[in-house]
This record gives C-alpha cells, sequence and structure tokens, in this order.
C-alpha cells in the first residue's frame, strides 16, 4: 500500500478460474474452491509447458 494509506492505482486482477474478484483469504482465487479446481488442474497434468521435440532424444542439444 503507498504511504498515504490509500490504495494502490492498479486493480486487482480477476480469478483466474472463474473471473470473479478475488477475495483476500484465496488470493488470487475468489473462493476455497477455485483453489483446488486449479491444484487439480496442475495434479492432473491439466496445465504443462511445451516441449520441443528435437530429432534425437538421446542426445542432449548441444550448442552449435
Amino acid at each position: 500500500m503507498p504511504a498515504d494509506g490509500t490504495k494502490s492505482a492498479r486493480a486487482a486482477r480477476p480469478c483466474p478460474i472463474c473471473g470473479k474478484p478475488p477475495v483476500e483469504a484465496s488470493k488470487p482465487f475468489c473462493s476455497e474452491r477455485c483453489r483446488d479446481v486449479d491444484l487439480n488442474r496442475w495434479l492432473s497434468g491439466s496445465y504443462a509447458i511445451p516441449a520441443r521435440e528435437s530429432d534425437n532424444e538421446d542426445e542432449p542439444d548441444e550448442p552449435k
């Protein structure tokens, strides 16, 4: 918070699951349910970082 006690001009981001405003106790989510939905997505593999497939997967990429 700024020194004068006012809230920042930056608006709070909505809940990433349902889009409702976040609740302080569950930030950045709006509820425990949305927190659990997000955790389930991580644990089930729904969220994944895409990887680039190489021609030869046995050998590590070497700088050329």
